[in-house]
């Protein structure tokens, strides 16, 4: 039976369709089953082409005006603004965080199929509203009390914004801005060192990780104005708790670089084990419940710890030539066992 190319959504609209003929006794249960399997996404999707070239196109205008900094002439021009007081700064910021946001909300409504532009609007509107925050700290003078302050009042933006405005994206600035003031906080209680209550950044970044992909498996569901950003909560969370993992695999628990230097690798081996077993456990449960998303960062997590741990327990035991040609040997065949997949699934 010839298979169908489907986006994501189509895939979900038509198998939800399958289920309701099945319980409805329209179709029978393995013909539904046998309809599911010629369905396929598709291998390429023009609405990831868009996502990226408006990232790209914003990264583009961002070093664009990087650029232009370089020039000798602008250079001088900008001199002049430097006796400018702060706040006019944090007005102009606001007020350009305010129009992006506007126009982004407006095209919005007037044009909700064009999401990308959209959120690209909300972006630029998130990074005024970052601006806007680092010149208000300049302009209270940036004590440590206020310092953590600043970046709680930007989480109470974010979120607000994001739920008024039903944008992901502001809510993944939003999640960004709770890990720098997670950060900066556990740092002031600390007096500004690496440990707090015994941890390391990598360490509390794992902890604050695993709290927050729980939140978003069985508390955000029940808090109706943050529904909608569940799955984005789940995404963050894991990449949180992955990639402080693997840090905390390479790393221990030390906050001293020179008392790290000291210590052999094999002395924190148990960190590196239990990132590869939780990446492989993530990765197997993705599969097993076909959440995409757990099998997708449980994978790459998996094989990043696989080979970080080969670097570290090889690279200074072993000739160059010999690691060299063990590292491509398998990743020619990861690639084999990636391709083998691929066409079966085709």
């Amino acid at each position: 039976m010839r298979k169908l190319d489907l986006t994501k959504q189509e895939r979900e609209v038509v198998e939800n369709a399958l289920d309701h003929w099945r319980e409805s006794n329209l179709l029978e249960a393995n013909k539904v089953d046998e309809l599911k399997e010629t369905i396929d996404e598709k291998g390429f999707e023009w609405k990831h082409l868009a996502r990226y070239a408006f990232w790209i196109a914003l990264v583009s205008l961002i070093f664009a005006v990087f650029s232009l900094f370089a020039d000798d002439a602008l250079v001088r021009f900008v001199e002049r603004f430097y006796e400018t007081p702060n706040i006019v700064f944090c007005l102009f910021f606001a007020g350009l965080a305010v129009l992006f946001y506007f126009l982004g909300f407006q095209n919005k409504k007037r044009y909700p199929e064009k999401t990308f532009s959209n959120e690209t609007l909300m972006l630029a509107g998130s990074f005024s509203t970052a601006a806007c925050i680092g010149f208000l700290g300049q302009v209270l003078d940036r004590t440590t009390s206020q310092f953590t302050l600043l970046f709680l009042l930007s989480i109470i933006i974010y979120g607000t914004l994001s739920v008024k405005l039903n944008s992901k994206l502001i809510w993944v600035f939003t999640l960004v801005a709770l890990g720098v003031w997670f950060a900066t906080e556990t740092a002031y209680h600390s007096n500004w060192g690496f440990k707090f209550w015994g941890m390391n950044y990598p360490l509390r970044f794992t902890l604050f990780g695993l709290l927050l992909t729980s939140f978003a498996l069985w508390g955000q569901e029940r808090i109706k104005p943050l529904k909608p950003f569940q799955s984005t909560s789940y995404v963050v969370g894991l990449l949180y708790t992955m990639i402080a993992l693997w840090c905390l695999s390479i790393f221990g628990n030390y906050s001293d670089f020179d008392a790290w230097t000291q210590v052999r690798q094999y002395h924190i081996l148990y960190w590196g084990l239990l990132a590869i077993l939780l990446s492989l456990g993530l990765a197997l449960y993705g599969m097993k419940t076909k959440d995409h998303v757990s099998r997708d960062i449980g994978f790459v997590f998996f094989i990043l710890n696989l080979y970080t741990r080969f670097v570290e327990y090889l690279w200074d035991n072993m000739n160059r030539t010999i690691f060299f040609l063990l590292l491509a040997g398998s990743f020619w065949l990861v690639g084999r066992w990636a391709e083998r997949i691929w066409r079966k699934g085709n």
